[in-house]
């Protein structure tokens, strides 16, 4: 199908019913449909029962046969776990879905959310770091944490060890984001359970991965693009050269957003990452003013505001099924067992990092190239 036929500008119809949204999560789970195929399957068809009715016939004209959608009681089952757990599904289109998450170039099309959702039309400032972080950085991602409260922003992490779990504890009554890697239902790392729990009198608990999944390493690059697109700036307190949290920075430039760091001993490993940031034109971060000082200004107007209308993201692209087999065909013929720096496989592809970033997630969930440490990609085994 010609890109011509789904303009940008058309934004998906909200699903109203029951069984529209039934049908949005079908199609978002049927086998090889992406972010961006969903949004443009939507822009082609103009709702999702149609886009699954078509699903098969597209498959078969990318040369894929004897394809089916999700079928309807995977996803009726998925949404009996979430009422047990208490979970809302909240799409795109929702009044209630976050209006800077909504701005970035591959919002999640549903996301399931736990605790007080008031919290998601709040400004919001995401800190992240390391999992084996210093008793200092710890103090320091605990003090910035508590004043940002204080002042009234809402702050997201990911529930991870470290870092992470400072910054949580420190905002419990103020308000937290954790956004899970796996199901929403899926308490990983264990010994954070009870703060999942005290984070959902203020905050929420929110993933985009379907409910009861075992969070594995490949789900963290997609949680990471997601904690920097709730906020307005991304405060990185301690990393490593190689880490995670490089890669929640590295997405938060992509969407425009602020990045800043704490800076380090330069003979603490675990603070390389930050010293780099701030090398490469980052903010060095003080204290809680110096935050403040750095957010758009948007994001400096006072907390609990009323939360705008929703303005429905279109399709991220434009690519068709073929159009995305090929793409992976490409890429595939760039690695093999030998690892390959993503950012030279970009360069090799000449194509934009936003086109092939959802490719290569494609490839690492179908289990066809293995992501290491340091952003290096190789054939999987």
């Amino acid at each position: 199908m010609s890109e011509e036929t789904h303009p940008s500008t058309h934004p998906p119809l909200p699903p109203t019913t029951e069984d529209d949204r039934v049908s949005w999560l079908r199609l978002l789970r049927s086998r090889r449909v992406g972010v961006a195929t969903f949004y443009r399957l939507l822009a082609e068809h103009g709702t999702a029962q149609a886009a699954l009715i078509a699903l098969p016939e597209v498959a078969k004209a990318a040369g894929i046969d004897d394809y089916t959608p999700c079928p309807e009681g995977v996803v009726l089952a998925e949404m009996r776990a979430a009422r047990m757990a208490r979970a809302q599904m909240i799409c795109v289109t929702d009044p209630l879905y976050p209006s800077a998450l909504r701005d970035i170039p591959d919002p999640p099309p549903i996301l399931w959310v736990m605790g007080d959702i008031s919290a998601l039309a709040r400004p919001t400032i995401a800190m992240v770091g390391a999992r084996n972080a210093s008793s200092l950085g710890t103090r320091m991602a605990r003090a910035l944490a508590t004043e940002l409260s204080n002042a009234g922003y809402v702050i997201a992490s990911g529930l991870a060890r470290g870092i992470d779990t400072a910054v949580h504890a420190a905002t419990v009554e103020g308000g937290t984001i954790a956004v899970m890697a796996g199901g929403v239902d899926v308490l990983y790392p264990a010994e954070n359970a009870k703060l999942a729990g005290e984070i959902l009198r203020c905050g929420v608990r929110l993933s985009e991965m379907p409910m009861g999944t075992q969070p594995q390493a490949r789900h963290f690059p997609r949680r990471n693009r997601i904690i920097s697109g709730l906020a307005g700036a991304v405060v990185v307190v301690e990393a490593a050269a190689k880490s995670g949290s490089l890669i929640t920075a590295r997405n938060a430039l992509d969407q425009g957003r602020e990045v800043l760091a704490v800076p380090g001993h330069p003979f603490d490993a675990r603070a390389a990452g930050c010293n780099m940031l701030i090398r490469d034109g980052a903010r060095l971060i003080r204290n809680a003013e110096d935050v403040i000082e750095a957010l758009p200004a948007a994001q400096t107007m006072q907390p609990d505001l009323p939360l705008p209308e929703p303005i429905p993201a279109g399709p991220p692209e434009h690519r068709g099924l073929r159009e995305t087999a090929a793409l992976h065909t490409r890429i595939l013929s760039r690695l093999g067992p030998s690892p390959l720096a993503e950012d030279q496989l970009i360069r090799d592809l000449n194509a934009p990092a936003r086109s092939v970033a959802p490719a290569m997630i494609d490839l690492e969930l179908d289990g066809r190239i293995h992501r290491q440490a340091g952003g290096l990609l190789s054939l999987a085994k």
